[in-house]
């Protein structure tokens, strides 16, 4: 549930601001950013988002580590391999969560959302 809460918090913060963002990201567009620009500029604002993430939260699961080790079965407090396999599967998750909107901003029509205002 919490892997499912992350990746749709991920998304609707993406999404709005990529809606936020249209007409900024018409005009890049219409000045000459390809289509993959675009979309590395939006992935790399949610994958930055999903590192300050991992870090606070790997920081707040060792502190708590003391606390939750009577309710670990066969994995130590400090046990790389469960961490590095969080990890990884959150940016996963978290990158697939931030495609979505990437590409729907990489798809913006210039004219049409410079039109509209």
């Amino acid at each position: 549930m919490a892997l499912l809460l992350a990746a749709v918090g991920i998304y609707g913060v993406l999404s709005g601001g990529v809606t936020e963002r249209m007409r900024e990201i018409g005009v890049r567009a219409a000045l000459g950013a390809s289509r993959r620009s675009i979309l590395m500029l939006v992935i790399r604002q949610g994958m930055a988002l999903t590192g300050i993430g991992v870090l606070l939260g790997l920081l707040a699961a060792l502190a708590a580590s003391r606390v939750i080790v009577s309710l670990l079965y066969g994995v130590s407090r400090f046990d790389p391999a469960t961490y590095l396999f969080v990890i990884a599967l959150l940016t996963v998750v978290s990158g697939i969560a931030c495609w979505l909107p990437a590409w729907r901003a990489a798809q913006v029509d210039p004219s049409i959302t410079l039109r509209a205002e």
